[in-house]
Formats: structure tokens, C-alpha cells, sequence
């Protein structure tokens, strides 16, 4: 079970932190990767990846830049650091659970398990 936290309204310029916590049976995982959805668009789309068992990242244009993935392995956790967000960030953020090894798979097919999302709404 992955459970997200820590979105909501906020305004231009500010940050959150995404948590996801992974509960359950956590030792099939091999990577962790947020995505997004804005209204509109077909598919969740992958921002950022890492490793369950180390600090292997990968970002996509999406996330490269202002936006950073962490884990904290003792608390089986992922986070999403958030900076200097603009209205074009609005999206709902999902965080997912892979079993194979391909950090760089930006395919929603690539993750076996969904959280539930978490709402980020940027005002100007």
C-alpha cells in the first residue's frame, strides 16, 4: 500500500514536500517514481525515480530542476521536494512502486503500484 501526503493550496513561489509511504510487502520493490496528472492529458506522466536500495535518481524534464526525490529507507518513505512552484505545477501527484530494474522506464506500465495522489494547486 503506498500512501501519499502533503499536497494542497499554495502560492506562486512557495514549497511543499510529497511523502509516500510504502507499507506491506516492500522487499519486491526495486524503484520508486512520482508522477503527475494535469486534467487533459491522457496518462500520468513520470517526473522523477529512485531506487529503493540506494540513491540512483532520474529525472525527467518535468521534475529536473526546482523538484527532488529522497527516500529515507527506515521509514520506508519517498518524498518529493517541491521549490519555487509556479500555476503550471497544478497537477495530482502520484507516487508508484516498481518491480523490475529499470530506473529510467518512464512508462506508467513500468510500476505495479499506485498511491491514491495528493492534489497540488498553485496559485498566482
Amino acid at each position: 500500500q503506498l500512501v501519499e501526503s502533503g499536497g494542497g493550496p499554495v502560492q506562486a513561489g512557495d514549497s511543499l514536500r510529497l511523502s509516500c509511504t510504502v507499507s506491506g510487502r516492500t522487499s519486491d520493490i526495486s524503484v520508486m517514481g512520482w508522477f503527475r496528472y494535469k486534467p487533459g492529458k491522457e496518462e500520468r506522466s513520470l517526473g522523477a525515480a529512485i531506487r529503493w536500495r540506494g540513491d540512483s535518481t532520474y529525472y525527467t524534464h518535468l521534475m529536473k530542476g526546482r523538484f527532488t526525490i529522497s527516500r529515507d529507507g527506515a521509514k520506508n518513505t519517498v518524498y518529493l521536494q517541491l521549490n519555487n512552484l509556479t500555476p503550471e505545477d497544478t497537477a495530482v501527484y502520484y507516487c508508484a512502486a516498481g518491480l523490475g530494474d529499470d530506473l529510467y522506464c518512464t512508462m506508467q506500465s513500468c510500476y505495479a503500484y499506485w498511491g491514491q495522489g495528493t492534489q497540488v494547486t498553485v496559485s498566482s
